[in-house]
């Protein structure tokens, strides 16, 4: 990948989009984080974009994310993508937020290293098997994630296909009133991508998580 890629055009761009959705809701765009999914980008597409004054990533494979995060360690990685229970605790030691805790099992297994934590919320009815919890098991499991001792920063979900970002992002949002019941300082929310994360910030999204629109196409996997 060339110098003259666009990747600083792209980034700028998004940058703007970004400010401007978060103004258009009467939000200050410095409370929402854009985080630069990088699966399968190389590492010096990376170190271009921390160049750039990116300084949270997301990965969503392991070991991947675990090389990347030991070759620039001073950004803040969040693992994005489903997790194994087998491998909860490796991906903790790298991880500085884990964005996929989703089962009490795995609560359970990241407890020994804790790691900030989101809590992905189903929005599909299990329609397709890609995680998640359910939305009426939302308090439960946050009141699990407490008693485990990691800190949970709010809620995370992926908007179902077929159905309209604002109003799956209207139900992520509402999960995440209940989950602050049981704990009050889980104020974050964890949505938007590439393609609906203004209507994320519109639903009060505070982390989101960007990828082709920033980095361009994912090169080939070998």
């Amino acid at each position: 990948m060339t110098e003259d890629d666009g990747l600083e055009g792209r980034l700028q761009q998004v940058r703007g989009r970004v400010a401007d959705a978060a103004r258009a809701a009467g939000r200050d765009p410095g409370e929402v984080v854009t985080i630069v999914v990088t699966k399968f980008q190389p590492l010096a597409l990376i170190e271009r974009l921390a160049a750039l004054g990116v300084t949270d990533f997301g990965e969503s494979r392991h070991p991947e994310a675990r090389d990347k995060a030991a070759a620039l360690p001073d950004a803040t990685w969040h693992f994005v993508g489903q997790l194994q229970t087998n491998k909860a605790r490796q991906v903790a030691r790298y991880a500085d937020v884990i964005h996929s805790v989703d089962r009490a099992v795995l609560v359970d297994a990241l407890a020994p290293v804790p790691t900030s934590a989101f809590l992905e919320i189903d929005l599909t009815g299990g329609a397709t098997g890609r995680g998640g919890a359910a939305p009426d098991d939302a308090e439960g499991l946050a009141q699990r994630i407490l008693e485990a001792g990691l800190p949970l920063l709010g809620v995370m979900a992926v908007a179902p296909q077929g159905e309209e970002p604002a109003r799956a992002f209207a139900r992520l949002a509402a999960v995440g009133e209940r989950v602050r019941r049981v704990a009050p300082g889980a104020t974050a929310m964890s949505a938007g991508m590439s393609g609906d994360f203004e209507a994320a910030i519109a639903a009060g999204a505070t982390h989101l998580r960007i990828g082709v629109a920033i980095t361009g196409p994912r090169p080939p996997v070998r």
